[in-house]
């Protein structure tokens, strides 16, 4: 299944970071307010009860979100949004359980009790423990220093731990009642984020769309891999530029990783480029061999191609190159304007031999440019301007995928061009 095949929608900007979070606070604090009697609304008690609820509903968020349904994923427009909401989520649910935790969240027009009833001084050891929990999911979000493998599993924790901040707010002497607002309000968030959590903890390796592959052969260099894998038994469509995670069953190699489709077949081959970042892609272009065999979640990702007849320009740094092969595999019959690929290379970076990208772009009429001095060469930012003026900046559209600081020279070089923001379609290369 290609991009050219299908009827695409226009794309428009979806639900980002900024207006969920600004979604979330408002209900939490506007629930809490209706809450709350007259005479208690407007002191700094309610500011640091309603920063809990905040807090409670931003982790309830982040954990829908990553349990990668297919609904989550058109609300945000790719699931590399969704995990950069998801982190965003978490920074500001650490930053909203510090307020709660420093302010003293009462005033004596306040009639309190606990929904929940625990023993002794459970509640108190609760609540504690619910700060620990927020900081120690957020931490593990964060921190890249940790390894992917050891990373993978203490995160698992995180749906755990969100049922210790549950039972805090629940046992906690609070004006919420369940029947109020604010209580309703926490109960639904509390109910979602538990739900979502078990799903993607007990039943995504069940339930998520997957199917077994096996690697047929594999063409590599010192620092990549491209491997062609065929299916052992049903196949998973997919448009060209969306993503799997492969999880290849070897000692070793299980961990689920999320790779770029480089291309597809009728025949429901698929292939994956893989760049030796990592420990566990060093291993992987190491270790890869025919036969191995693989589990595939997929299809993720809207990075598709969408020609509308405006003259294309495509940016791809390093392994980002990979949604660019899906596009140039796939047959280009719908209308479309010029097409521009820069490919931005490091020196001793090269592709596999199996991937001839030259043969690629000449067979689809794209005039591909090689850049191996990065995108503030001047050669680079000539050609790009001068694309623009002979198509008129209204007239551009740009496709990036590569890293940030690409990416950022990209708008740069936008603006000075004249060509508007939304031109810009781009995917984001890492998410973690």
């Amino acid at each position: 299944m290609d991009t050219a095949s299908r009827t695409l929608a226009p794309y428009r900007p979806r639900l980002g970071a900024s207006s969920l979070i600004a979604l979330l606070l408002l209900a939490s604090f506007g629930s809490l307010l209706l809450t709350l009697p007259p005479q208690g609304r407007w002191v700094l008690g309610s500011f640091a009860l309603g920063s809990g609820i905040a807090a409670t509903a931003l982790m309830g968020a982040a954990a829908v979100l990553s349990a990668r349904w297919s609904w989550v994923e058109s609300a945000f427009g790719g699931l590399d949004r969704v995990y950069a909401v998801h982190k965003w989520l978490g920074v500001w649910a650490l930053v909203f359980a510090s307020v709660h935790l420093v302010l003293k969240s009462g005033d004596p027009s306040w009639q309190v009790a606990s929904i929940l009833q625990l023993p002794g001084g459970a509640a108190r050891l609760v609540r504690q423990l619910s700060f620990v929990a927020v900081m120690v999911i957020v931490l593990l979000a964060l921190n890249r220093a940790i390894p992917y493998r050891v990373w993978r599993w203490w995160h698992k924790l995180s749906g755990p731990l969100f049922l210790v901040v549950v039972a805090h707010w629940l046992s906690f002497r609070s004006p919420v009642v369940l029947a109020s607002p604010a209580g309703l309000w926490l109960a639904l968030v509390s109910v979602l984020g538990v739900v979502a959590a078990a799903y993607k903890l007990l039943l995504y390796p069940l339930l998520a769309r997957h199917a077994e592959y096996r690697l047929e052969s594999v063409s590599t260099t010192p620092t990549s891999a491209y491997l062609e894998l065929v299916p052992v038994g049903r196949t998973i469509p997919f448009a060209a530029g969306q993503f799997a995670f492969v999880a290849f069953k070897r000692e070793g190699l299980r961990e689920p990783h999320p790779y770029t489709i480089a291309t597809g077949n009728a025949d429901g081959r698929i292939a994956f480029m893989v760049r030796a970042a990592g420990d566990y892609t060093a291993r992987l272009v190491k270790e890869a061999e025919p036969g191995l065999l693989a589990d595939v979640y997929a299809p993720f990702g809207r990075f598709e191609r969408r020609p509308d007849g405006r003259t294309e320009i495509w940016i791809a740094g390093g392994v980002g190159i990979t949604p660019f092969i899906a596009w140039l595999e796939a047959p280009m019959d719908a209308p479309a304007g010029a097409v521009t690929l820069f490919n931005f290379t490091t020196p001793g970076r090269e592709l596999p031999a199996a991937v001839d990208l030259a043969a690629l772009a000449a067979r689809r009429g794209v005039e591909l440019v090689e850049v191996a001095t990065g995108p503030d060469t001047p050669a680079f930012r000539e050609h790009f301007a001068r694309i623009v003026a002979q198509a008129g900046p209204t007239r551009v559209q740009v496709s990036a995928c590569g890293p940030k600081g690409l990416l950022a020279q990209v708008r740069g070089l936008m603006r000075q061009t004249g060509v508007p923001a939304d031109a810009l379609r781009h995917e984001l290369f890492e998410f973690r």
